[in-house]
């Protein structure tokens, strides 16, 4: 196959080329700053129909990697900005693909869509507008692509790993923090994680399928406390991760989002329902059994 991969520099993005190439397949990276390792250099987001037809003129699959993550944070509404990174940019490059007669396509999305679909009670779609815009996502890619070319929505949950300077966003302030003298907390609850390398598995799996399934993506389960503990070890400062009652989690985000309110700022996942998502165990069925242990070390050591 010949696959082009929308955000090709990314962490994310550059584990899906190495599995691709890895496999025997053709690659084409695409990101919107030039860089070592990027084939062309294209804001997708911004793109003419032409300029996307064009860049997908000869291949098989697209991947997209790129899009606006949940730490989305800015005045006002963050729904139109988030719609614009992940979403308006999803429905051009499938139209385009379906007009270049790509077979099969992937968008790496969130495993909080999982989450919110077995789960409607929760609520998560109503109360976040980061996972809305996912949902949306998902259904817009696969309406503008038709049945004739089949989408896997790759569901991922918290990514550990590193890939050139890339790290997962979410772990620089908690390395941070494991690092420093200060004693470490955590709440019940904990999450589903993976690899970064992990990540690329599955999508290539599902490009290699031409599946239109959603597809969560887990290598193991892990507690708040276990995973502040097995970052610290990595980072060269072990030590007791203490259990942290629920109520003075849920009173820091209910005064969060009070504060948000005031100044005018709106994230994407809402900060006074957070306790809905990190106060609970979001596990999933590992795609396949595998430790992150290294992907932890690769995380806690990349700075």
């Amino acid at each position: 196959m010949k696959i082009l991969v929308v955000g090709g520099s990314g962490l994310l993005g550059q584990h899906v080329l190495d599995e691709l190439r890895k496999r025997g397949h053709e690659t084409t990276a695409i990101a919107r700053a030039a860089r070592e390792g990027v084939d062309r250099t294209l804001d997708v987001s911004k793109a003419s129909h032409d300029e996307l037809r064009e860049a997908l003129d000869g291949h098989d699959g697209v991947v997209f990697a790129g899009g606006m993550d949940d730490r989305a944070v800015g005045r006002g509404p963050v729904e139109p900005r988030l719609r614009a990174g992940n979403v308006a940019p999803v429905a051009a490059l499938l139209r385009a693909a379906r007009e270049a007669g790509c077979t099969r396509a992937a968008v790496l999305g969130s495993y909080y869509t999982y989450f919110d679909r077995v789960h409607p009670e929760w609520g998560l779609a109503a109360k976040h507008p980061y996972v809305r815009s996912r949902q949306e996502q998902a259904r817009v890619a696969r309406e503008t692509a038709g049945p004739g070319l089949p989408v896997a929505v790759i569901e991922v949950p918290f990514v550990f790993g590193v890939a050139e300077d890339r790290v997962p966003q979410w772990s620089v302030p908690i390395v941070k923090w494991v690092r420093s003298n200060t004693p470490l907390f955590a709440p019940a609850g904990g999450t589903a994680a993976t690899s970064a390398r992990g990540v690329g598995v599955a999508t290539v799996d599902a490009l290699e399928q031409a599946s239109g399934a959603d597809i969560p993506v887990a290598e193991e389960n892990l507690q708040w406390t276990d995973m502040f503990a097995r970052l610290a070890a990595a980072a060269g400062r072990p030590r007791r991760v203490r259990p942290m009652p629920s109520w003075p989690v849920r009173g820091a985000f209910k005064l969060g989002g009070f504060l948000n309110g005031l100044t005018g700022k709106q994230p994407g996942l809402t900060v006074r329902h957070m306790d809905g998502l990190l106060l609970r165990e979001l596990y999933l069925e590992p795609f396949r059994r595998a430790t992150v242990d290294d992907a932890i070390r690769e995380t806690a050591v990349a700075r």
